[in-house]
């Protein structure tokens, strides 16, 4: 049985996950912001990180990236489509703030580049990334099915969804993919959004009124 635990961090309260098993192995989940925060839970905790997987480019699911990468020689997967994000302050959104700094993180290796849906096998344990576009061209949901969870970056929150007014964003294409990859997931499963808390498909079905008669 899988560990997951919530971290919101940076200016605008982020969720870092962090998905361990019995083992004290752990998967990094969109380390957005003050790595010294998750580097204390990770040596506290004698976790041992072996990847970082991010559900999309936007500057506030980044910015530790390259400090935990480097500190604990781990690979970073990202979709294929925003590798360029990552070093880009204007796609990424940094740029266009002026009390911010660039947030600029270096590309992955090759290897570790998402071109397709597939299944990983990490942590004793499969999981599957598939892309929910919508709010970002390159956004990819985690879905542990065995663990009956799932992590959706900023693709569906609690009785709201992702913004589309940014760079590559459709409310169209984001209400597809809500409805095609996770709304179809059981309806227990729990959701855990790049923001706020966790909700479940049934409850976002019932509740979430931009969801109402789609």
């Amino acid at each position: 049985m899988l560990n997951v635990k919530t971290y919101s961090l940076g200016p605008i309260q982020t969720n870092c996950y962090i998905v361990s098993n019995k083992q004290k192995d752990c998967i990094l989940f969109d380390p957005g912001e003050e790595s010294s925060k998750i580097i204390k839970v990770l040596r506290s905790n004698q976790l041992k990180p072996i990847a970082i997987f991010l559900t999309h480019a936007h500057f506030d699911h980044i910015g530790a990236v390259d400090e935990l990468r480097e500190l604990f020689n781990v690979p970073l997967y990202i979709h294929e489509k925003e590798v360029a994000w990552l070093g880009d302050p204007m796609k990424n959104g940094s740029g266009k703030y002026a009390e911010l700094p660039d947030y600029i993180v270096k590309r992955p290796e090759e290897e570790h580049i998402i071109r397709k849906e597939q299944s990983f096998d990490i942590l004793n344990v499969s999981f599957k990334a598939v892309f929910t576009p919508g709010h970002s061209p390159g956004s990819i949901s985690y879905i542990f099915e065995e663990d009956g969870f799932a992590i959706v970056g900023d693709t569906l929150f609690q009785g709201s969804v992702g913004r589309t007014d940014l760079i590559g964003g459709s409310h169209e294409v984001l209400l597809k993919s809500i409805h095609e990859k996770l709304l179809v997931l059981p309806e227990d499963t729990i959701i855990y959004p790049g923001h706020g808390s966790y909700t479940t498909p049934t409850q976002e079905m019932d509740t979430n009124p931009f969801l109402n008669g789609f």
